[in-house]
This record gives structure tokens, sequence and C-alpha cells, in this order.
């Protein structure tokens, strides 16, 4: 078995190569070639919970155990802790161990830019949070050739990551008034009000990952083009639950994000068009990063471990 620390997925995976990965996989899921049951959440609250996250695909199956705290920072400990574990899926066999957080950074810049790229008009890319997923996002935007803001609640948290990554810092009237607009909040609180948004922005909801999230108010969901990542995941842990549960938004308003990657559904409209990608973070994105990881083992030479 082959341990990935923190720093050897980060070696073994780029930015970019994430995003392809994560979008063939949704590429693979959209069309029933890789299969995802449902995630399942364990609630410790109000400190946080714990997720298990299962997928099968590529010829493997992967189980993430994850933690979402968003109180830990405040305590010197992350937010997100976990192990994933991948195995053959012929017979059984554990074959790779990978740290959590650094799986889940990288699917989830992966994921926040596809989408941007993918429903938006090229233009400025903001983010708003400059945690570890939101540095994430930065470095795939600027790997992708952005240019790229970022705004965060503490102002020096957002300056230590743009002199890593080379973004700008800005206000958050700035950051929000981009053409393409990322949000890693811990989606305690509404960043985009009723009316918000202008005409042609694209906005990629990253923070309202489980029960009582919320990063956009029901009314501006009501008005715009909404994608997601997964339907039945995101209409009971994403922002979405609140316009279904408010009788907004049913299954035929929403288009899955894969189901335009591969063809079978129209994403932008036309130029004028306000699209929004509500995410949950799917196992099969924590798939694609640990098959393109084990990719590279023999190359980083990591050690085995005999179990």
């Amino acid at each position: 078995m082959i341990f990935f620390s923190a720093d050897d997925v980060r070696a073994a995976v780029s930015p970019e190569r994430a995003l392809a990965a994560v979008r063939d996989a949704f590429v693979a899921y959209a069309r029933g070639e890789w299969t995802m049951p449902p995630k399942v959440y364990v609630p410790a609250y109000p400190a946080g919970d714990f997720r298990a996250m299962p997928a099968l695909g590529g010829g493997h199956a992967l189980l993430k155990w994850v933690t979402s705290f968003p109180g830990n920072p405040t305590h010197g400990l992350p937010t997100v802790t976990g192990l994933v574990l991948l195995s053959d899926a012929t017979n059984g066999t554990l074959e790779a161990v990978f740290d959590a957080a650094a799986v889940t950074a990288l699917r989830t810049g992966a994921a926040a830019v596809l989408a941007a790229e993918t429903l938006g008009r090229y233009g400025t890319a903001a983010v708003v949070g400059a945690g570890v997923n939101g540095e994430a996002v930065v470095r795939t935007f600027v790997a992708r050739g952005h240019e790229t803001l970022l705004h965060d609640v503490d102002r020096a948290r957002a300056e230590d990551v743009a002199i890593r990554t080379g973004a700008a810092v800005v206000s958050r009237e700035q950051a929000l008034g981009a053409d393409l607009v990322v949000t890693v909040t811990p989606g305690r609180e509404v960043v985009f009000a009723e009316e918000s948004l202008r005409s042609g922005q694209h906005v990629s909801l990253m923070g309202a990952d489980g029960p009582g999230k919320q990063e956009i108010a029901v009314e501006e969901l009501a008005r715009v083009h909404v994608f997601c990542d997964d339907w039945e995941q995101a209409s009971h842990n994403g922002d979405l639950v609140h316009a279904v549960e408010a009788g907004v938004l049913t299954r035929a308003d929403v288009t899955e994000l894969g189901a335009v990657l591969d063809g079978s559904a129209s994403g932008r409209r036309d130029e004028s068009d306000i699209t929004v990608f509500d995410s949950t973070g799917l196992a099969i994105q924590d798939l694609a990063i640990a098959l393109a990881a084990l990719e590279r083992a023999d190359k980083l030479e990591l050690p085995r471990i005999q179990l």
C-alpha cells in the first residue's frame, strides 16, 4: 500500500491535471460509467460533522472519511482532516491512502474553475474566501491564465495567499463584481442577496456543502440559470435545498454540470445569462484526484507500507 501525504498529493497532481481529471470524472458519471452512492453525514453539531463518501470507477473503489469543523482554525486546527482509501475493484486490495484535505482542496479548485470556464464568460476571476480550499481555487484560476482577485474577511490571510499565488487582494465589492466569482466561505451567511448578480456573471458556490449552510438567497436562485454537481446531493445538502423546500426550484429547473460537459444538456444561453453552479463536493471528484496521483506514485518514489 502507498501512502500519499498532503505534500505528496500536491507534488503528484498539478491544478491543471486536477481540472482535467475532474472534468473526465463528471463525464464518466453523467454517462453512468462511474457510480457514487449517497454521501453520509455524521453530525457533531454545532462543532462540525463527519462525512463518508464512496465511489466506484476506473477499476477502483474509493472511500473518503473527512471532517468539516469550521471553528477549528481559531484553535490552530485545520477545518478539514481525514483520509481517502483507494482499492482495486477487481479483488478488493487496498492500494493507496491519501491525505483527505489535500485531495479535497485540489478537487474543489478544479470543480470551481471547471464550472466557471464551462458556464461563464471569459473575464476577470475572483475568489471570496482565502482558506485552504479558497487558495486551491486561486491556484487553479492562475494556472489557467486568469487574472485573479481575492477577498477574505481576514485581510492578512488574503495577503499571505496573494503572495504565494500572485492574486490581487481587493475589497468584497470588487470581488463580487468580477465576471467569474467563486465563493468558498463557511456558508454561515448569505453572500448574494436578491438582485445582487449582474447580467452575464457566473458564480460557483463552493461553501454551502452541508445542512444549514447557505451562500445565496432563495430569491436570487429563482431568477438565475442554475446548475449543480449532482441533483440528489445538492437538493438535500447544498444551496439548492433552501429553494427546493420553498417550492422555488424543481429538478426540471436545474442542470447537472456533467450533462453539459458530455453534450447532453446546454449550458450558458447567451452573453447576458446569469449562471450559478451549486457544488456540494462529490466522491467521484476525489476518485479522479486519487487516480491521477496514483499515476505518479512511481516517479515520486513513495514508500510502500505493509499493513
